[in-house]
């Protein structure tokens, strides 16, 4: 079973300026990308779940509280999966690859944070593996990214 990987970056700074770099992040298999910026710090945007398509995440400004359940079950999802849950920040220069067969849920804890999201598969794939639960769906205790359950 693919596992959630975390791919860090960083920045290097001088009399210009800063540049902000995740240089160990193969972008071979993405072709495409979209930015998400919630209208607020309530909203949960998710459950949202792939069965085909991978996905990486990056914050560009602010940070969000991100979620992650691995599918048991395409045709009925069982709610008492375990959750994990970790909080990205734009100044931590992390990538976070969710592979295959994972759902996830996003929460902007600051106004204007903005979330880089890149995909392996054409805008044209997405009608076609676009699994979506209710924000309340899943309902076991959350754990730490990484944690063992």
């Amino acid at each position: 079973m693919e596992e959630i990987v975390i791919t860090q970056g960083g920045v290097a700074s001088d009399h210009r300026g800063s540049i902000r770099f995740v240089n160990d992040f193969d972008m071979t298999a993405v072709k495409r990308f979209y930015i998400i910026e919630n209208k607020d710090t309530e909203t949960i945007r998710g459950w949202r779940a792939h069965r085909i398509e991978q996905r990486w995440f990056y914050v560009l400004e602010g940070a969000f509280f991100m979620k992650t359940v691995k599918i048991d079950d395409w045709s009925q999802a069982s709610k008492e999966l375990p959750v994990e849950h970790t909080i990205l920040r734009s100044e931590e220069q992390r990538i976070i690859h969710v592979p295959v067969g994972f759902g996830t849920a996003f929460q902007a804890l600051e106004p204007g944070s903005r979330l880089l999201v890149f995909a392996d598969h054409g805008i044209e794939h997405a009608q076609h593996d676009d699994y979506t639960y209710p924000v309340d769906y899943f309902i076991r205790t959350h754990t730490p990214i990484g944690s063992k359950v």
